[in-house]
């Protein structure tokens, strides 16, 4: 799985050696006792604008952000810091939006540890990934079923509904006779893999009505990952970039309209030169 780097306008804050008394552990006297933990944090996000207008709204502020960790890890408990780096991680993205990235490091200096040492600490790092999505529909309520999949997108907190196409009306593909298809294209940012991402879009499809009978057939509603981030990915369950994407003008159309120069990761085509070629096809 690719990971992300560190971007060139990104701008990245610290936060060192932040004190803060919590109840995280597996023993039963650091839950009732509870320890000091040290935070190491750094966050990512383009502060152009901030630096610019010497506006603080424009950046993420890191006395709040000290703040939030304090009450977050006093409010919470958990029995490892491998948990409370991934939910903490989590949590700081969604409650800052400005943030594009975070990076944690949890220290416990007083693990019960029988051996003389310094400290043991979990490191954490998360970014909030860009991924394309082709939505279609051609049975039933199709607006609807496509306004239900937007709403759900942007009502779940680790995504964000960033972009999306105009509808279009399209043929259906794969040679089944059935009704023409409503289409679009979104652009979200989400905090979920790759995996978990497609059991929550299968989630809207079946809250749609959708069933998987038959290959290319009708369908309520049909969400597709064509691109996540630069990544190439494959399970048994999940391809990326989507496969015969390139051959589809129900997906390249609308995904052209919002993401025209983004190149699939593989041919590096952009998006408008694979619809190019596709049209010189037919």
């Amino acid at each position: 799985m690719k990971q992300s780097v560190f971007r060139e306008d990104f701008s990245l804050i610290r936060i060192r050696e932040l004190e803060v008394f919590a109840h995280h552990g597996v023993m039963e006297e650091e839950k009732k006792n509870g320890q000091y933990f040290y935070i190491n944090a750094e966050l990512y996000e383009d502060t152009s604008g901030a630096a610019t207008t010497d506006e603080l709204y424009l950046t993420t502020n890191y006395a709040t952000v000290c703040n939030y960790i304090e009450y977050w890890m006093g409010e919470y408990r958990y029995d490892l810091i491998e948990t409370v780096a991934e939910q903490l991680c989590r949590d700081l993205l969604v409650k800052f939006p400005l943030l594009e990235g975070v990076k944690l490091e949890i220290r416990k200096p007083h693990a019960p540890i029988g051996q003389k040492f310094e400290s043991v600490s979990v490191e954490r790092q998360m970014f909030w990934r860009k991924v394309y999505l082709s939505m279609g529909s051609n049975m039933g309520d199709k607006h609807e079923n496509i306004r239900m999949a937007l709403e759900a997108l942007d009502a779940e907190k680790h995504t964000r509904l960033v972009k999306q196409s105009s509808l279009i009306l399209t043929e259906p593909y794969g040679g089944v006779e059935q009704d023409d298809f409503l289409n679009n294209a979104v652009m979200i940012q989400t905090l979920l893999s790759p995996e978990a991402l497609l059991n929550f879009l299968h989630g809207i499809e079946q809250r749609a009505g959708r069933t998987r009978e038959i290959h290319w057939g009708p369908r309520t509603l049909d969400i597709d990952i064509l691109f996540y981030d630069e990544m190439i990915y494959e399970s048994s369950d999940l391809v990326i970039p989507h496969v015969d994407l390139e051959n589809r003008f129900f997906v390249l159309e609308p995904l052209c309209e919002i993401a025209p120069n983004h190149r699939h990761p593989v041919s590096m085509k952009t998006v408008s030169q694979l619809l190019q070629e596709l049209k010189q096809k037919v």
